[in-house]
């Protein structure tokens, strides 16, 4: 299920943003980017409709993906 970003308080998306770029593995090629950075670049991304917030009701967690990447699922 999908989730608009604008429905999250500004704290809660903040938050979830925050822990997205925080995870191991997410890769922002070989520049490093302090934490400011990548939360604005993903902040953008929602913005603009390059990403999605989606909750896996099955596991009750949210996650942030590219919308290219929901288009190829169907």
């Amino acid at each position: 299920m999908e989730i608009p970003y604008d429905l999250l308080s500004e704290d809660a998306l903040r938050s979830l943003v925050e822990e997205f770029v925080t995870r191991e593995g997410t890769d922002y090629g070989h520049r490093d980017w302090d934490l400011e950075r990548k939360v604005e670049a993903v902040m953008r991304q929602l913005k603009y409709g390059e990403a999605a917030i989606v909750f896996d009701e099955e596991s009750s967690t949210p996650n942030i993906v590219l919308k290219k990447d929901l288009r190829d699922k169907g």
